[in-house]
């Protein structure tokens, strides 16, 4: 089972990057909203090297399409199928 933790500011290319991860996700995988608006999740994306959002981690990685552009959905379904 994936850990998938998605990134958000509450945008609407967060809100995508979330309905892109549900839709690629495997069934036993667990999704996670981190709202980087918390000190909480803004101290979790540090972390990561996270500097803008949306931005996805799998298993504690950050995926490689987040690290310089926005989320891919064929990336994203290779690396959490990978996981």
């Amino acid at each position: 089972m994936a850990v998938i933790e998605v990134f958000s500011a509450g945008c609407d290319a967060c809100s995508e990057a979330v309905r892109t991860v549900r839709d690629v996700a495997c069934p036993e995988c667990r999704v996670e909203v981190v709202p980087v608006s918390t000190p909480a999740g803004n101290a979790r994306a540090g972390g990561f090297g996270i500097a803008r959002v949306p931005a996805v981690v799998v298993n504690g990685v950050l995926a490689d399409c987040c690290r310089s552009g926005a989320p891919d959905r064929t990336h994203l379904a290779a690396l959490i199928a990978a996981a």
